[in-house]
């Protein structure tokens, strides 16, 4: 049996929540040896973090046992706090009981309606249920207050996207691109979505964001360059409009020199 170093694992965990990886599988592993070998009391006030990190892993990884133990303690610890509240609300969720963790979502913002992490579960809600036209309601409004949540803006582009909402989604697109306009990968999302709603002047702005993203990303972007040579062969049957010769030109070049670099 290979022996377990502690402090390694809880450097590890340490370093999950700093990056935002969810990795249930290992975090499930690391913490039920913290916690069923008594290593919890090593840990100081840290132990509560790794309590809150090792539950959501174990919902994700269906360890019904671990999420059990680690919510008994942190309810007993803090038997009042919204925080801990929420997270009764995941396992609810988990247990697919969504009109319950609804009410107890909704419980919470009477007393705190700015409580970023509530919002974003009773979203969650909405979309397990289906229904998509309130979680965008909610994502609206949620946008109007916290503008600069770049995760959000994508999540209400994807649910315009399934929908064939390509002007709302594109909005969306827009909005990042003015809040990290160097991200390539916004650039292209917004490129992707003015190329599938084809008309003249989308295909147009759909070849300014598709060269954009090769300017930015210093790699060969496959899917831009792809996009950049099917889309400029609409210019010899006349579906791309005359007043973007110079940019055509650009394309031609670049497409000449990638072409050589083969």
């Amino acid at each position: 049996m290979s022996p377990f170093y502690y402090k390694t694992a809880i450097e590890t965990l340490q370093e999950l929540r700093k990056s935002g990886e969810r990795n249930p599988e290992l975090v499930v592993t690391l913490g039920e040896k913290l916690i069923y070998e008594g290593y919890t009391g090593k840990l100081g006030d840290e132990v509560w973090s790794v309590y809150e990190q090792v539950f959501i892993a174990a919902l994700d990884y269906r360890n019904d046992a671990l999420a059990k133990t680690c919510l008994e303690r942190l309810e007993k610890r803090f038997p009042k706090s919204p925080r801990v509240k929420i997270l009764n609300g995941m396992k609810l969720e988990a247990e697919d009981k969504l009109d319950e963790a609804l009410e107890l979502y909704d419980e919470i913002l009477k007393n705190d309606d700015s409580n970023i992490a509530t919002i974003k579960r009773r979203i969650a809600v909405f979309k397990a249920k289906g229904q998509d036209q309130r979680a965008i309601e909610a994502l609206t409004q949620y946008l109007d207050a916290f503008y600069n949540d770049a995760e959000t803006w994508l999540e209400l582009s994807s649910l315009y996207l399934n929908y064939h909402l390509y002007q709302q989604a594109g909005f969306c697109l827009e909005e990042l691109i003015l809040l990290q306009p160097q991200n390539h990968l916004y650039h292209l999302k917004y490129a992707e979505i003015l190329y599938t709603n084809d008309n003249i002047n989308n295909i147009n702005l759909a070849l300014k964001e598709f060269c954009r993203v090769l300017e930015l990303f210093s790699d060969l972007n496959s899917l831009a360059s792809e996009r950049l040579s099917k889309v400029y062969s609409l210019d010899s049957k006349n579906k791309v409009g005359n007043s973007n010769n110079e940019l055509r030109q650009i394309i031609r070049d670049w497409l000449n020199e990638s072409d050589k670099s083969y």
